[in-house]
């Protein structure tokens, strides 16, 4: 898979905070302690549940984060063409975002409704968000609170030697997918704050339609006019990302046993089935996890 290289890309959705630093404003965005703290740092979203100014992230052990802070400083990426996509990964990661984001907006637009962007911020060490200041640790993640996709881009090469995945372009794109799926939800009203643990409870269920709605762009990132070349190679790495960061291959790994109660985003098979879903049918309503059964999960 390569952009296209005539694509005319869009800096403009991209905040580069790389070697800024944060300025400590709010709580701090932290994962809680234990073993499924690492699922923090895989693709991850915090769920926000806005009252009297502060978040609470339900995803895992009930980390608070007091009120976001600030606007960060950023600047703007060189990056003008698809041929500096191909170049470069950072102007790759914001083809990549402005992909996703045509397809929805494109979307939204065909059944009458607006789609507000979000931009993806990068940054490195930490950063200040609408959700509490992020570090490093916190891997990718969207925040609800002030509409922000966040991603320190080593996290790729994290994802690559601590959770064994082949890595490659669309492993790359399929991270940035996920986390706009997140804001598709938020846009749809869907966006499920907190929620129980469990390999059917409501923090999987969200994060499976957000794995699905990835592989929905997936369907359409061609027709998007950024992507050109996307190959079934490319689309199984994408579901080899998906599947090194379920939540059983992490519990296997990093506590030698699989606990499906203390689940948060899904098992490997459960992620890899809900990107295919959605790759295969191409339409966000057939990504529908909270009505399907426990056992068609």
């Amino acid at each position: 898979m390569r952009l296209r290289p005539g694509a005319q890309l869009d800096p403009s959705q991209v905040e580069d905070r790389r070697g800024m630093g944060g300025g400590g404003f709010g709580g701090p965005v932290a994962m809680g302690g234990g073993g499924l703290g690492i699922v923090g740092v895989i693709v991850y979203i915090l769920f926000a549940v806005l009252s009297n100014g502060s978040v609470t992230y339900g995803a895992l052990d009930g980390v608070t984060a007091g009120p976001g802070g600030g606007t960060a400083a950023s600047a703007q990426l060189d990056c003008r063409t698809g041929a500096d996509a191909n170049e470069r990964q950072d102007c790759r990661i914001l083809g990549y975002v402005n992909s996703v984001q045509a397809y929805w907006a494109g979307y939204f637009k065909a059944h009458g409704k607006t789609y507000r962007p979000a931009n993806t911020v990068f940054f490195s060490g930490s950063t200040d968000t609408g959700c509490g200041q992020a570090t490093t640790d916190a891997g990718p993640f969207y925040c609800p609170q002030d509409k922000h996709v966040y991603i320190d881009l080593g996290f790729y090469q994290e994802l690559h030697d601590k959770f064994g995945a082949q890595g490659g372009p669309f492993a790359e794109a399929y991270v940035i997918a996920h986390e706009y799926g997140h804001h598709a939800q938020d846009v749809f009203g869907g966006l499920k704050a907190g929620g129980s643990q469990g390999a059917t409870g409501t923090s999987v269920r969200t994060e499976l339609q957000a794995d699905c709605y990835a592989g929905v762009w997936a369907r359409h990132a061609v027709a998007t006019g950024y992507i050109v070349d996307l190959t079934q190679q490319d689309v199984n790495q994408g579901l080899d990302a998906a599947a090194s960061v379920g939540d059983d291959r992490i519990q296997k790994e990093t506590q030698g046993r699989v606990n499906p109660e203390t689940w948060t985003h899904g098992s490997a098979a459960q992620r890899q089935k809900w990107f295919t879903r959605g790759y295969q049918r191409g339409e966000p309503s057939g990504c529908d996890t909270f009505s399907v059964s426990s056992a068609g999960l």
